[in-house]
């Protein structure tokens, strides 16, 4: 065969290599990555993704301390500049468990309306009142009542934003917890448009809904504890993600690490007509060698990559940005 023809040939049969488009988004659930640290939006690998969505968590009492105001500024200035998103999320401000003060209704209006105004000017319409409100870290565990009084307190302070009204981990007596959210916001609970979902225990567990236990309950369960109520909330998984390391019950392990994260990514298909986002957390590994205390990342504390990040990479490929 005259090779000067080849060429033409297989044009005209459709055979030469031609770049590949990446495959059209199946699952309408929008991924983002959370994370604390501005480095995340300058790593080649982060980039590699073209995530538009990011999640930071602020001390509600942020707006008197300049130390976490000026990185809550590094960090959305970044996150700009890199045309990201960012859905920040009101938190403690002692992560030590049961020692965080539970602040008033009306310490807790003043603190928002502080952040809010700052963080609106520069971009900010995405925001959680209250970051894992059951759990031990947190001042609001047993308090669902004064989580729904804050819900309220934040609805007027933020006009034409996203907010995510209560925000739960998938732990022993989440289910109560809702119930009464749901009886203390009154009417507004049932109006509530976004609720947040953290399924660590699920899916680093690898827990089916048919055996979701009482002790671990599924993100199935904690939808219908909602629906009791609020027949139209959409849900948020504000946080999730395949644990590296995590006290004795998930010791270093970056095998089992990635094989969580496609669990994560194929347990939220079975929920995307109620679930509109996931954000994963979190991009940097813990310490110099990785795998010390809370540790999800999937690139290590220097950015190289971990197994973890080549099942997102690939994972993400069907979702949307």
């Amino acid at each position: 065969m005259n090779r000067r023809l080849l060429p033409t040939l297989l044009v005209a049969l459709g055979l030469l290599a031609v770049p590949a488009s990446a495959p059209a988004a199946n699952v309408k659930v929008a991924v983002g990555i959370g994370d604390q640290s501005p480095k995340m939006f300058a790593d080649a690998n982060w980039k590699a993704l073209g995530l538009k969505k990011t999640r930071y968590f602020i001390h509600w009492d942020a707006g008197s301390k300049p130390g976490e105001l000026a990185k809550a500024d590094d960090f959305v200035d970044a996150a700009n500049k890199a045309g990201v998103k960012v859905l920040m999320h009101l938190s403690t401000n002692n992560l030590v468990e049961r020692k965080a003060k539970l602040p008033s209704v009306a310490q807790y209006k003043k603190a928002a309306k502080t952040l809010v105004t700052r963080y609106k000017a520069k971009g900010v319409k995405e925001w959680g009142v209250w970051n894992e409100a059951n759990h031990k870290t947190q001042p609001t565990y047993k308090n669902p009542k004064r989580a729904a009084e804050f819900y309220k307190a934040f609805k007027g302070l933020c006009s034409g934003c996203k907010i995510v009204a209560l925000d739960v981990l998938d732990q022993a007596g989440v289910e109560k917890y809702i119930a009464s959210w749901l009886k203390a916001a009154g009417p507004a609970g049932k109006s509530a448009k976004i609720v947040g979902i953290h399924n660590y225990s699920q899916v680093n567990r690898r827990i089916t809904e048919k055996k979701a236990s009482g002790t671990y309950p599924g993100t199935a369960r904690i939808i219908k504890a909602v629906r009791k109520k609020n027949k139209k909330a959409k849900f948020w998984y504000t946080e999730t993600g395949g644990l590296a390391n995590f006290g004795n019950a998930f010791p270093c392990d970056r095998a089992r690490q990635a094989n969580r994260t496609k669990f994560m990514f194929d347990l939220v298909k079975k929920y995307d007509k109620d679930v509109e986002r996931l954000y994963t957390y979190n991009w940097f590994g813990a310490g110099d060698k990785g795998c010390e205390g809370f540790d999800a990342g999937l690139v290590e504390e220097n950015g190289d990559e971990r197994p973890a990040y080549a099942v997102f990479k690939s994972g993400l490929k069907s979702y949307s940005r």
